[in-house]
């Protein structure tokens, strides 16, 4: 398959790379467009009690969205501060698709008690279609923000969805001119010439591409996060790097016993692109787990960056084999170690020392992994506000700018109580002592809504606990709790049902990616057992610094007591599939050079020394994008981003330089054992590469 799918891209690759430039073309052109449809209704989960209740409160009392404004920065008493805040209400009242807009000076609760702050809440009419909004919102914040004082911030609701799509929008774009220079630099230092660098960038450029393409299609469909730009981009960018990495390697490795460029590059594509196939593969399997919850943001999230990973692989299996052909012959073999220099020596003696040591290597990395991984019982997570923004963000700034001129709790959103048509007085009259100052108003069938407001954050324990305490007192009343925090509480709950169905799901679908890779049972279960290792030290130390709050300053950022909901689930699933990557690099050398010598533990030292220096470039350049992405500021992004990086790291030097080789020689030929009959389905069945009748005993020094 691979064979005639690289015969296709090297007989027309003018018309491959024809093809590819018309998918740029909409990648950047037509694919743009999501910037403007990202949403940041992230906890909402079909199915719900929460989200019953929003859906019936939407139907029964549709009232319009709200933004804020908020002036300070001098005294709101002054003449003229105060008759300019009038004017403007009276201009945002006339704005086509306002509902209302109280006077902050006659209103109770809307001016500081310091009197140097006021706040200016404006709700929309219920019905507005998208466009209509976005005018409303724009002439609204626009108006408030012509007033002459100080600070002036405008943000919430909708408008907040609007101001951090741009930022995510603007954060891609200092990624990418921040990350691509670096990653060029890299490719020049491990490749030596300006062409080779550059194809692998080339390769990357479709990833993006992809990844806005994929994004935009699917916002035709469900509702796309504000966090799938930057996670889709990051992750389309680092693995097309990392595959053309492996395939360019593979192709300099070719010419050094072909002088005939297409060859060379068949024989790349039947051995590397068998490895890409298979990563791809895996990444894909990992990100399939996503599709158990029933989360719009999650399964959204698990197609997005599945396609953009099918995109990456196709990329390189058809774009590069063709410009590989057109330029190829322009790239210098890799040069041939001197008489008697063992290649790849340093990843030599450390899979040796690895293999001879394996009882002490287990001894030492299992346990530091494990004391890396303890904080992550104690993980929680939060829908957050606000402060995961940077400070230099108009929605940071308001909520510093109320946090510091109001009390605490101002703004917060309530807990929704929705008492429908049949419940007793006494049952809301229980819910109504729970909270003090709780309000009720009347639905026109008959029902009520009932807020409290509680103490803390919307989504902090105490509010958490009184939707608890609300499900607790209802009975069998027809009640029903949404808001912030029961959006929350139904997403926890989700999570824990779902995610061991999701873990099944993907361990299965990998053991199976695995074996027919291997041929081997034990390799599939020694990979999973050894990947969780690494995953759950890099999960760990995200807990430490973002939740607990240990050095969040040095990236930016401070400790907020939970995780970003958003974090968790992407870390896992994609750095599951990233370790996935690097474990087939290895076991792909491994399993050539025992193909070639038979020796189970000669394989394992041979494997690791022509597959280190490439693993160990992979990981940094992927960790170099990550990073890259990481300049943005956004809290979630950081965590995904730090606890992505952490992982990739690890996982290609603690446990792929030290764990694989010492738990490939404490196996060993057992490592590669399978029963009869499963042996006998995988000679028939399973997916073998095409060895080309070449000595292939070298690999490039330079890489």
């Amino acid at each position: 398959m691979l064979t005639a799918l690289a015969r296709t891209a090297t007989r027309r690759p003018l018309t491959v790379m024809l093809l590819w430039g018309l998918f740029l073309l909409l990648g950047f052109g037509l694919g743009t467009g999501v910037f403007a449809r990202l949403s940041d209704n992230v906890p909402e989960v079909p199915g719900t009690e929460s989200e019953s209740a929003a859906r019936y409160l939407e139907e029964m009392d549709p009232a319009g969205s709200s933004i804020t404004g908020v002036v300070a920065g001098t005294p709101v008493a002054d003449a003229g501060l105060r008759a300019e805040v009038e004017r403007a209400v009276a201009d945002v009242r006339e704005v086509a698709g306002v509902a209302a807009v109280p006077d902050p000076y006659a209103t109770p609760g809307m001016i500081a008690e310091d009197g140097h702050a006021l706040i200016v809440p404006v709700t929309l009419e219920g019905g507005l279609d998208d466009d209509a909004e976005e005018r409303t919102l724009d002439a609204a914040a626009e108006r408030i923000r012509e007033i002459d004082a100080p600070d002036v911030h405008v943000s919430g609701g909708p408008l907040l969805g609007l101001q951090m799509g741009e930022r995510a929008q603007q954060d891609v774009k200092n990624a990418e001119l921040i990350s691509l220079p670096v990653v060029l630099a890299l490719l020049l230092v491990v490749f030596g010439g300006l062409r080779s660098a550059l194809l692998p960038l080339v390769v990357a450029v479709s990833g993006i591409a992809g990844a806005f393409l994929a994004l935009f299609l699917f916002s035709e469909v469900t509702d796309i996060s504000v966090y799938a730009i930057q996670v889709t981009t990051m992750l389309g960018l680092g693995l097309a790097v990392d595959y053309a990495l492996l395939m360019l390697v593979r192709f300099r490795e070719e010419r050094r016993t072909t002088e005939d460029v297409v060859e060379a590059v068949h024989r790349t594509v039947a051995a590397a692109g068998r490895t890409v196939l298979f990563s791809g593969l895996t990444v894909a399997v990992s990100l399939t787990g996503l599709l158990v919850f029933p989360s719009v943001f999650l399964r959204s999230m698990g197609l997005a960056v599945a396609a953009v990973v099918v995109i990456d692989m196709l990329a390189a299996l058809t774009l590069l084999p063709a410009l590989l052909v057109r330029f190829g012959g322009r790239i210098p073999p890799a040069k041939t170690p001197r008489n008697g220099e063992e290649e790849g020596r340093f990843f030599a003696r450390v899979a040796r020392f690895a293999a001879r040591r394996k009882v002490a290597v287990l001894a030492v990395t299992v346990p530091v992994l494990l004391v890396l991984a303890l904080p992550v019982p104690g993980m929680s997570i939060a829908v957050g506000d606000a402060r995961q923004l940077p400070a230099d963000s108009e929605a940071r700034q308001l909520q510093d700018t109320v946090a510091a001129h109001f009390p605490p709790g101002t703004g917060v959103s309530p807990v929704v109580v929705v008492a429908r048509p049949g419940t007793d007085d006494a049952t809301a009259d229980r819910i109504r002592a729970l909270g003090p100052g709780a309000t009720t108003r009347e639905l026109p069938d008959g029902g009520a809504v009932i807020e409290i407001r509680p103490p803390g954050e919307a989504d902090g324990a105490e509010a958490t606990a009184l939707v608890e305490r609300v499900r607790e007192v209802r009975g069998d009343a027809p009640v029903e709790v949404t808001g912030t925090a029961a959006r929350l509480v139904d997403f926890r709950e989700m999570l824990a049902e779902r995610a061991p169905w999701a873990a099944l799901t993907v361990l299965a679908g990998i053991v199976v990616l695995l074996f027919a890779f291997t041929g081997s049972v034990l390799l599939p279960l020694r990979t999973v057992v050894t990947t969780l290792l690494s995953l759950a030290a890099a999960l760990g130390v995200v807990v430490w610094v973002f939740q607990d709050g240990h050095l969040a300053g040095l990236l930016g950022a401070e400790g907020l007591g939970a995780l970003s909901l958003t974090a968790p689930p992407l870390i896992v699933a994609i750095a599951f599939g990233l370790a996935m990557d690097y474990e087939l690099f290895i076991l792909a050398r491994m399993r050539e050079a025992r193909l070639r010598s038979g020796d189970d533990q000669e394989a394992v030292v041979t494997g690791l020394s022509r597959s280190g220096r490439v693993v160990t470039c992979a990981a940094l350049l992927l960790a170099v994008v990550f990073a890259a992405f990481m300049t943005g500021g956004f809290s979630p992004i950081l965590q995904i981003g730090l606890g992505l990086t952490l992982a990739v790291l690890i996982d290609a030097t603690v446990v792929r330089m030290l764990l694989v080789p010492a738990t490939m020689a404490l196996l060993g030929r057992h490592a590669w054992w399978a029963p009869r009959p499963l042996r006998r389905a995988h000679e028939r069945f399973g997916v073998r590469e095409e060895q080309p009748e070449v000595p292939c005993e070298k690999v490039p020094s330079g890489v």
